[in-house]
């Protein structure tokens, strides 16, 4: 266990090194925002992806990045095992694993300058949708099967690409009417199971190495304590408020990828 310690602290002190200590509390702030967006609130993660490419090169990023949200991933699944509506999942994920291996032949052709505002505008395409939707009770749109087909195959490319797909499967999730529980509880196997299966794609691009893994293991603590802290506030929270919170949060991230 002391050999296990002392080599963690001769890691992180190798680490500080390299990047500086500025740069590497902006990763472990990035942990802690992704830990609190896969147990809180939804709508951080593109902040936090955000945070890690001003410290890393992009693409270097993008795997960093997916290893600590499989992380926060596994936390949400083990919190809300029981919340996830598995009927809304089984229509998507079809579409988000075609999504994934197209994302994966554009990786080499479309980098994810081009794609972010294309992203962005999307995004607030369907919040508009989406309150149009619950405006008028007789628009059964999102409950037909193309629905979860366009969601699915865009969730699967940005998720690819950039790691972008949490505003897009936060307006499927919206436009299902979900309580906060099982909001929290289905985005989170959604996630799982998809940032799964694109390991290996990313593997295969460069994107995760032994380096990059070595840097995951340090941020693992903001990872947690942002996962905790999320669970506390949704106890906290009302579902409107939740969903108005949410709301907000990915227009501000729509905003941000078209700019």
């Amino acid at each position: 266990m002391l050999n296990l310690l002392w080599g963690y602290a001769l890691l992180f002190m190798e680490t500080i090194y390299t990047l500086n200590a500025d740069k590497f509390l902006l990763l472990l702030l990035s942990g802690f925002m992704i830990g609190l967006s896969k147990t809180g609130i939804p709508g951080l993660g593109l902040l936090s992806a955000t945070l890690a490419a001003i410290v890393l090169p992009a693409r270097v990023s993008t795997g960093i990045v997916l290893i600590m949200l499989i992380c926060g991933d596994i936390f949400a699944v083990i919190y809300y095992r029981r919340n996830a509506v598995w009927r809304y999942l089984f229509r998507l994920f079809p579409f988000a694993f075609t999504g994934i291996f197209i994302g994966y032949l554009l990786m080499k052709k479309i980098n994810d300058e081009q794609l972010r505002p294309l992203i962005g505008i999307i995004i607030l395409i369907m919040l508009c949708l989406n309150y149009l939707w619950k405006k008028k009770s007789n628009l059964n749109i999102p409950h037909r099967w193309y629905f979860a087909a366009i969601l699915g195959l865009i969730a699967g490319i940005t998720t690819m690409m950039a790691n972008a797909a949490g505003p897009i499967m936060i307006i499927y999730l919206l436009a299902m009417n979900l309580d906060k529980k099982e909001f929290v509880g289905t985005g989170a196997w959604y996630f799982f199971i998809g940032n799964l299966f694109k390991v290996p794609f990313s593997a295969k691009l460069g994107l995760i190495n032994p380096d990059t893994l070595q840097l995951n293991l340090l941020l693992l603590p903001g990872i947690i304590c942002g996962a905790i802290t999320g669970i506390l506030i949704l106890k906290k929270i009302s579902t409107r408020v939740f969903n108005i919170v949410v709301e907000v949060l990915t227009v501000m991230a729509a905003i941000k990828l078209i700019i």
